[in-house]
C-alpha cells in the first residue's frame, strides 16, 4: 500500500512525493487536448489559423481548468514560437520591459515569441497599454488568458488587436474521457461504482485540472479492494458534488435566471439562484457586481436607492467576507426584486450614446459656454445666458442642445415608483419651456 502511493512497479514517483497527476497528464500536442473542439477541431478557430501558418494575438476567456494555459505552450511549439510566459498576478512594468526585451532579441535572430499572460485582467490600464506597441510590430504575439469577462476588464485598444476566444467547462463526457486517460496512464482503475463515478465528475464542476486532483486524491484514499460509493467518496474527500454543473453553460444560465427573477420582482425565486450559485462556489463579488448592473438597468431612477444599496452590500461582503457578508448580498437582491422596475434610464442612455456617435462633435450653444477672454466675449460666448437661481422656479427654459442637433429626447420616465414624481417635474417644466418662449 505504502509503495502504491509513492512509487508504481517501476519505480518512476507517483502521488504526493512526484509530479501531480495533473501535471503529468498534459497534452504534448494539440491533438491530444480534450474539450474545447469547437476551437481544436476540424473547423476549429486554432486549428485553422495553424493550417494557414498565421496566427493573431488571442484572449483566452473562460473558467478555470479549461486548458487556456496547456493549449497557449502547445500553439507556440507547433507554430515554432518561443514561449513565454509570465502571471499578471505576480508581474508589473519591470518584468515586462524584460520580457519585451529579450523577444526583440529573440526577434533579431529570427525566432518568433509567443508571450502567454495569465490572469491578463489583472492587469491595470497603463499596463495593458504597454502591450501595444510589441504587438502592432510583431516584437510578440500575445495570448491573454483570462476568467473575467474581456468587455469589462480589457482595454478596448488591446481589444481591438486580439481576437477573443471562448473556452467551454467540460462537459460531463470529455471528463470521463479524462477519467479514463488517467486509469490507462496509471495502469489501473478508480476504485469507484458507477454512480459514485458520476459524483466525482460533479465534483469537478467543469475543471479538467479539477477531475484529475479528485481522481489522484480518491486512489489515496483507497484501502486495498475498497470500491467507494457516492455517500463514501464524499465523506473521504470532504467534498460533495455542486447543485449546478458550470459545464452546459450552466454558470451563465443561472446568473441569466438570477438577472431575469430579478427584473420580474419575484424575490423569493431571485434568493433562490442566489443561494444556488452562493452554494457552488460562484465568486460573491461577480454576483455583487451583477447586481450593481442590475440596480441600474431594471431599476435605474424608478428607485435611485437601488444602486446605493447594492454598492453598499458589495462592499460589505468585501468588508467582512465570507459567510457574514453573503447576507448583505441576500438583503440587496430581496431590495432589488421588490423596487419598483424601469429601464428608462438604460433606453435614454442608450439612445443618447447612438446620437453622441452620429451627429459627430457638435459645438454647445455659445450662450451656455464661459467667455475668460475678451476675444471669446467677442465671439458670442455666455452672450444671453440666464443664471437659472435668478429665474422664476429657478428654471430659465434655455436650449441646452447644439444648434444643428436641436432638441433631443432620451429619457421618459415611467410612471411607477420615484420616477412618477420625476415625470410631474419634467411635464412641468416642459410647459414652462413653451411659455416662456423657448421655441426649441
Amino acid at each position: 500500500m505504502v509503495a502504491d502511493l509513492f512509487a508504481d512497479e517501476n519505480g518512476a514517483p507517483t502521488g504526493q512525493h512526484g509530479r501531480p497527476l495533473a501535471d503529468r497528464m498534459r497534452p504534448e500536442t494539440l491533438s491530444e487536448v480534450v474539450g474545447q473542439d469547437h476551437l481544436l477541431g476540424d473547423n476549429g478557430v486554432l486549428n485553422r489559423m495553424l493550417h494557414s501558418g498565421t496566427m493573431g494575438s488571442l484572449v483566452f476567456w473562460g473558467p478555470p481548468g479549461t486548458g487556456k494555459t496547456t493549449i497557449a505552450r502547445l500553439l507556440a511549439s507547433e507554430s515554432d514560437n518561443h514561449f513565454e510566459q509570465i502571471s499578471a498576478i505576480f508581474s508589473g512594468v519591470a518584468d515586462l520591459k524584460k520580457v519585451f526585451e529579450g523577444a526583440r532579441m529573440r526577434r533579431s535572430k529570427g525566432v518568433k515569441t509567443l508571450l502567454f499572460v495569465d490572469e491578463i485582467h489583472r492587469f491595470n490600464r497603463a499596463q495593458q497599454d504597454s502591450f501595444l506597441p510589441v504587438m502592432e510590430d510583431g516584437t510578440v504575439t500575445l495570448v491573454g488568458a483570462t476568467t473575467e469577462n474581456p468587455s469589462f476588464e480589457l482595454n478596448a485598444a488591446l481589444l481591438s488587436r486580439a481576437r477573443v476566444l471562448t473556452f467551454r467547462a467540460h462537459d460531463a463526457e470529455s471528463l470521463a474521457a479524462l477519467l479514463e486517460r488517467a486509469e490507462a496512464k496509471e495502469g489501473r482503475s478508480l476504485p469507484l461504482d458507477e454512480e459514485s463515478r458520476e459524483v466525482l465528475i460533479r465534483m469537478a464542476d467543469g475543471d479538467g485540472r479539477a477531475v484529475l486532483t479528485l481522481a489522484e486524491e480518491t486512489w489515496r484514499a483507497a484501502r486495498d479492494e475498497e470500491v467507494f460509493d457516492a455517500k463514501t467518496l464524499q465523506e473521504v474527500l470532504q467534498r460533495r458534488a455542486p447543485i449546478y454543473d458550470k459545464g452546459q453553460d450552466g454558470h451563465y444560465n443561472l446568473i441569466s435566471a438570477l438577472h431575469k427573477a430579478v427584473r420580474g420582482s419575484d424575490p423569493d425565486a431571485a434568493l433562490y439562484y442566489l443561494a444556488r450559485m452562493f452554494d457552488a462556489g460562484e465568486d460573491p463579488l461577480f454576483l455583487g457586481r451583477r447586481m450593481v448592473r442590475m440596480a441600474s438597468e431594471d431599476i435605474g431612477m424608478a428607485d435611485p436607492q437601488a444602486l446605493v444599496i447594492t454598492n453598499a452590500a458589495k462592499d460589505a461582503y468585501d468588508f467582512l467576507g465570507s459567510p457574514e457578508g453573503e447576507l448583505a448580498l441576500a438583503q440587496a437582491c430581496v431590495y432589488l426584486a421588490t423596487a419598483p422596475k424601469s429601464n428608462a434610464l438604460y433606453k435614454a442612455f442608450k439612445a443618447s450614446m447612438r446620437t453622441a456617435k452620429e451627429a459627430g462633435s457638435l459645438p454647445p450653444p455659445k450662450h451656455i459656454l464661459n467667455a475668460p477672454t475678451k476675444l471669446m466675449k467677442e465671439e458670442g460666448y455666455g452672450g444671453g445666458y440666464r443664471y437659472d437661481h435668478d429665474q422664476p422656479d429657478a428654471f430659465s427654459g434655455q436650449d441646452y442642445f447644439p444648434e444643428k442637433l436641436g432638441r433631443q429626447l432620451f429619457y421618459e420616465p415611467v410612471d411607477r415608483g420615484f420616477e412618477r414624481d420625476i415625470k410631474k417635474r419634467l411635464d412641468y417644466w416642459s410647459k414652462l419651456r413653451v411659455e416662456r418662449g423657448d421655441p426649441k
